[in-house]
């Protein structure tokens, strides 16, 4: 077999133009692993790239996505460290931009960027977790240093990365806070070990001072520029924000001084996660804890490849709470 089923987009634009077409089995080089591809979650990086955002970083016609998980398939000269058969994770690291990503059955990538997983969790679990929790867990542990009983506010709450967070953040030994636009999602931010639940009409900042003036040690933005200002007034004096997501899509902050955004003594720091993050993420303990039941981990829906498109607007429309999974 020499052709593989991938999602292709030729030009950027709506989730139409993501195809599934036969494509040349990719051949792994020196320094690469070749992964047959059983699951892959979707990102909304992913969602930018298709609709054109990425610039001159991309070029069409690519196979997008910036995780996979699945079992090794090829790994010339390294079989000793990535035997055949092994379940495998990788994620970030140019993928799915500067080269082809995990959207097919097969994606070769480098082996500085895979790690082996020893699990029992199904594929679809599976495929929900890698950049989801390399995220979560950089973005609070490196980014943010949190610490046990650090009130922490999560903006952006019932988001996948959100979810995880708060989570991973509990097991941590910090009060959690999240924010959600829907009232009827205070449940299931409850049901994650949320403590506290905000309602977002874009001051929570007025909404602290007017009721119980308690802010907060640290504060994860995963809406972005849009609520950026408001969280960085959340925080105590010597309190930081990690800008981390942007699901309000907007990019850019037109005008701003930084001496007017950013209040005195407040600190102001970003996650994007590279391959080297997802390499120090602690993959293997995190994995551990969702298989025993100490890490809530729910796949939000799933997808076959050929229903990509729909896959794409149900994330592009924020249809679906929770990680979309897609299985090949």
């Amino acid at each position: 077999m020499s052709t593989m089923r991938a999602v292709v987009a030729h030009t950027a634009g709506s989730p139409d133009v993501l195809k599934v077409i036969q494509y040349p089995i990719p051949q792994p080089s020196s320094g690469q692993v070749r992964i047959k591809v059983k699951a892959f979650g979707l990102n909304r990086s992913e969602m930018f790239t298709r609709q054109g955002h990425s610039g001159s970083a991309v070029q069409f016609p690519r196979i997008l996505g910036i995780e996979a998980v699945g079992i090794v398939d090829a790994a010339p000269g390294l079989e000793d460290k990535f035997p055949l058969g092994a379940t495998v994770a990788t994620a970030m690291g140019g993928m799915g931009r500067a080269f082809d990503g995990g959207y097919a059955e097969y994606t070769c990538v480098p082996a500085k960027q895979v790690q082996i997983l020893k699990t029992k969790l199904p594929w679809d679990v599976l495929g929900a977790l890698p950049e989801m929790l390399q995220t979560a867990w950089g973005s609070l542990i490196r980014t943010l240093t949190l610490r046990p009983k650090d009130r922490l506010l999560i903006r952006g709450g019932t988001s996948s990365v959100g979810l995880a967070a708060a989570a991973i953040a509990k097991k941590h030994g910090a009060f959690v806070a999240s924010t959600t636009r829907k009232t009827e999602r205070e449940a299931l931010l409850r049901d994650f070990g949320v403590d506290e639940v905000w309602i977002d009409n874009g001051a929570i900042s007025q909404q602290i001072a007017e009721t119980s003036g308690q802010y907060f040690d640290k504060v994860l933005e995963l809406v972005g520029t849009a609520t950026l200002a408001d969280s960085l007034r959340c925080v105590k004096k010597g309190g930081t924000v990690s800008m981390t997501g942007i699901l309000g899509n907007v990019w850019h902050l037109e005008n701003i001084n930084p001496m007017e955004l950013i209040p005195s003594e407040s600190k102001l720091t970003a996650y994007s996660g590279g391959d080297e993050d997802f390499m120090r993420t602690p993959l293997k303990e995190l994995l551990k804890m969702v298989e025993e039941g100490k890490l809530q981990v729910r796949v939000g829906r799933l997808f076959k490849m050929e229903d990509i498109a729909e896959a794409h607007r149900c994330m592009e429309e924020s249809e679906v709470e929770r990680k979309i999974v897609v299985i090949p």
